[in-house]
C-alpha cells in the first residue's frame, strides 16, 4: 500500500459526463476537471454517487479513471470509487485505478444482503489489507441500507490501514458520534457529504466536504470552508443559506430521491459544463423542471464562472 494521504477542504464528488449514447464525454470531462481545480478545490472523488459509479458497466467505470487521472494529472489527489459487493471484483478495480494513478479509494460498503456489523467488520479485515491504495469508508445508508456504526469505524481504523470516512447519512447526531469516537488527534479524517449540513458538520469537527454542488461553483464551497475554518463564522453562514437555497431549487425538482443527481446533471448542461445525459436506467427531468434550473441559475450571482 502506498504511503496515507492527508486531506482536508473540498473533494467534490465529480458527476460522469455522459453522451447521448452513453459513452464517456471527454470534452466534458476536461472542462468539469479544469473548472473544479480553478476553484481550489482539494481533491476530486470519482465513480461515487453522483458520479453513477453503480449505474456503469466495469469497461466505462475503467474508461473514466483512466482519462480523470489523466486530466488531473498529479494536481491534486483523484479517490476512486469502490462500490461492487463483490470483494475480488473491489480488489481487480483497486488494482487497476492504482495502476491508472489514482491517490485513494473509497468504499462502499457490500449491499443487498444485510450484513451485521461484526460480519462487515470482517469483510472490512478481508479486504482492505489488499488493498494497494489508502482507504477511505462510505457511510450512506440511504442507498446501501447498512452503516457504519462509530464502533466499527473505531474498531477497523484502529486494526487496519483505513485513512478516513465520507459520511452521507445526512445524520449529525451520527456525525459527532464518530468524530467523538475518533478525534483529529487520532489522524482519522472525516469528510461530509450533504453539503446543506456543511458547516455544521466543520463546526463538530469534520476535516472537509464531499458536496456535488462543487461541480457547479466549487469557489462557494471553497469559500465557506475557508471562512469557517477561520472563524468567520457570519461569513461561512451567509455562504450556506445559498447553498441551501441552491440545493432546494437544483436538487429537489421532483419528490424521488434521484431528483439531486437529475437536477445536478441538468444544472451542468445548462452552465456549459458537459453534456446533461444520465447512465441508464435514470431518466432527464421534465423540461418544466430544467426551465425552473435554469430561471434560477441565471439570477445566481457570483461564483458562478466555468473554467475550461
Amino acid at each position: 500500500m502506498t504511503a496515507p494521504i492527508r486531506l482536508k477542504g473540498i473533494v467534490p464528488p465529480l458527476a460522469t459526463p455522459l453522451t447521448a449514447e452513453g459513452a464517456l464525454d471527454l470534452a466534458g470531462l476536461h472542462t468539469l476537471v479544469e473548472h473544479e481545480l480553478a476553484g481550489g478545490v482539494s481533491g476530486v472523488f470519482i465513480l461515487g454517487t453522483t458520479g453513477e459509479g453503480p449505474h456503469l458497466d466495469p469497461a466505462l467505470r475503467g474508461e473514466v479513471v483512466t482519462h480523470a487521472c489523466r486530466e488531473v494529472s498529479g494536481r491534486i489527489p483523484v479517490l476512486v470509487g469502490l462500490c461492487d459487493s463483490s470483494t475480488t471484483a473491489n480488489l481487480r478495480f483497486a488494482e487497476f485505478a492504482a495502476a491508472a494513478g489514482a491517490s485513494a479509494l473509497v468504499l462502499t460498503p457490500p449491499f443487498y444482503m444485510p450484513l451485521s456489523q461484526d460480519e462487515l467488520l470482517a469483510y472490512l479485515e478481508r479486504l482492505v489489507p489488499a488493498l494497494p491504495l489508502p482507504v477511505y469508508l462510505y457511510n450512506i445508508p440511504g442507498l446501501t441500507k447498512i452503516q457504519f456504526a462509530p464502533a466499527t469505524v473505531k474498531r477497523a481504523f484502529g486494526a487496519l490501514p483505513i485513512a478516513g470516512l465520507k459520511d452521507s447519512s445526512n445524520d449529525l447526531a451520527y456525525f459527532a458520534a464518530v468524530r467523538a469516537e475518533l478525534p483529529r488527534a487520532t489522524g482519522f479524517q472525516l469528510f461530509c457529504g450533504p453539503e446543506e449540513v456543511l458547516l455544521e458538520a466543520i463546526r463538530l469537527g469534520a476535516d472537509g466536504g464531499v458536496c456535488g454542488g462543487a461541480n457547479l461553483f466549487p469557489r462557494l464551497y471553497v469559500d465557506l470552508y475557508e471562512h469557517a475554518t477561520h472563524g468567520r463564522y457570519d461569513d461561512a453562514a451567509a455562504l450556506q443559506q445559498r447553498i441551501r437555497e441552491l440545493s432546494a431549487c437544483v436538487y429537489a425538482q421532483t419528490s424521488y430521491a434521484t431528483s439531486y443527481l437529475r437536477g445536478l446533471k441538468a444544472a451542468m448542461g445548462i452552465l456549459g459544463i458537459c453534456q446533461p445525459h444520465l447512465a441508464a436506467p435514470l431518466a432527464p427531468l421534465p423540461e418544466a423542471c430544467r426551465l425552473r434550473i435554469g430561471d434560477y441559475l441565471s439570477g445566481f450571482a457570483g461564483h458562478a464562472t466555468v473554467d475550461r
